[in-house]
């Protein structure tokens, strides 16, 4: 028998917003799981099944507003409750380590799980080993933007919500964002490493102290340059360019479309010569495919800019840079800029990018190490240019320049290409007229 599922009354709610859909067609379903999770400007909350069964045919999705009454799913009910396929491996194995749930928070509570091998060659029992989620930052997880059910599940699985970037609104934390955390770690071959945690310290017995909280974009950041940093093997390239003419030739366009309001910076050349490099050497402009065997070439040129905000780090996405000219790329680049700035980016403002360019010219220092932004194979630093003396035709000239710090991911491009990518770069910002050929 089919039954139509509806909202059922959850209070004083009406219009909600559906954050996250937890079943699909062809789920078999208890009584009082978990089916959507709704979020208003107050709370969460996730809307249990009534019945159990198999559900046909899916009435909602994310981003759909509901009120009481409204239809959820389609179900087909049966005398007999519907049973999961206990028979499958991976069913017993969540069965086994599923632990205990605490009523009062709807988080589970970790359980001490063993393995139970069999009798090794020697006749002995092998020794109980810890479960995956034996050494988790319990503080970490319980912070991460997650459902209870989504914690549930990752619990089953041994993965570390905190570790994960949430794809669903407001950067939460959904069901396949946790499958496919799983599934790069195995494809991978690597679990993180095993190191010893931090020890907590009472850093307020040794002086006065002040706590700050760390902002939304600062733990996105800080999990994602983590997670970049160990698994990409980087190596770092140094080069330098002249850019004596160039910078001559900016300052006339400068004061060229001062009065048009278009800023004309550096760094709207870099966008452009890192795309004439970008084509001279494709293998830059690509990314390992999921099981990594295989590098997926774009024939589309998304330049990434780093912006510093006042709540971090952002880097929003300059597309289609090949069909724009230098004053489109400088005017979208002060746009987009300023956007940031004032907290207005949308998430899609930083997707799909191709390379990365991080400019600290305008602060200082003389190189550094930039970190590869994943799925991207290389991105380039920038530090501030200085004028040097250079040896030319037997005298010394006054010559400004720009420094250069190319990272790259060693398993796709090797140390040779790092270097003729960079001289490359720096012949073209020597020598503005060869963007044109």
């Amino acid at each position: 028998m089919l039954k139509e599922i509806q909202v059922p009354d959850i209070g004083d709610f009406s219009n909600v917003e559906i954050i996250e859909v937890l079943v699909r067609p062809g789920d078999a379903i208890q009584q009082e799981d978990s089916l959507i999770t709704v979020e208003s400007d107050k709370a969460s909350m996730e809307i249990p099944s009534p019945e159990s069964g198999l559900i046909r045919d899916m009435k909602v999705k994310i981003g759909d507003k509901i009120s009481q009454g409204d239809i959820i799913l389609s179900l087909e009910v049966s005398d007999a409750p519907a049973q999961p396929e206990i028979n499958k491996p991976e069913t017993k194995i969540a069965a086994e380590t599923a632990a205990p749930i605490d009523p009062e928070t709807a988080i589970v509570t970790p359980t001490p799980l063993v393995d139970r091998d069999q009798p090794a060659a020697n006749g002995k029992t092998s020794e109980l080993r810890p479960s995956p989620t034996a050494h988790m930052d319990e503080e970490r997880f319980k912070k991460a933007h997650a459902s209870p059910a989504v914690r549930r599940f990752a619990r089953e699985l041994g993965a570390d919500v905190g570790l994960i970037s949430g794809t669903g609104p407001k950067g939460r934390i959904l069901k396949q964002d946790v499958q496919d955390y799983v599934k790069r770690t195995l494809t991978s071959g690597a679990t993180g490493f095993a190191v010893a945690e931090v020890p907590e310290e009472d850093f307020g017995k040794y002086g006065r102290i002040e706590i700050q909280a760390l902002t939304r974009i600062n733990k996105h950041t800080g999990r994602n340059t983590h997670r970049n940093w160990v698994r990409v093997p980087h190596v770092t390239q140094y080069d330098e360019a002249d850019i004596t003419e160039l910078e001559a030739f900016r300052k006339s366009l400068k004061e060229e479309y001062k009065d048009k309001g278009i800023r004309i910076t550096m760094l709207s050349f870099l966008i452009k010569a890192v795309v004439s490099a970008l084509k001279e050497f494709p293998r830059f402009n690509a990314s390992l495919d999921a099981t990594q065997d295989n590098l997926i070439v774009k024939h589309y040129y998304h330049i990434g800019v780093a912006v510093d905000t006042p709540e971090g780090l952002v880097v929003p996405v300059i597309r289609d840079v090949d069909r724009k000219t230098l004053v489109e790329v400088a005017t979208e680049l002060s746009e987009v800029s300023h956007r940031a700035r004032a907290s207005k980016l949308w998430p899609a403002d930083m997707k799909g990018g191709c390379f990365s360019i991080s400019s600290l010219g305008g602060i200082g220092g003389t190189a550094f190490t930039p970190i590869v932004n994943l799925p991207e194979v290389a991105v380039l630093g920038v530090s501030r240019a200085t004028m040097r003396p250079v040896f030319q035709n037997g005298t010394f000239v006054p010559r400004l320049i720009l420094p250069l710090s190319l990272s790259y991911d060693h398993r796709v491009i090797d140390g040779a290409a790092g270097a003729r990518f960079t001289a490359y770069l720096s012949a073209l910002l020597s020598d503005t007229r060869r963007m044109l050929l």
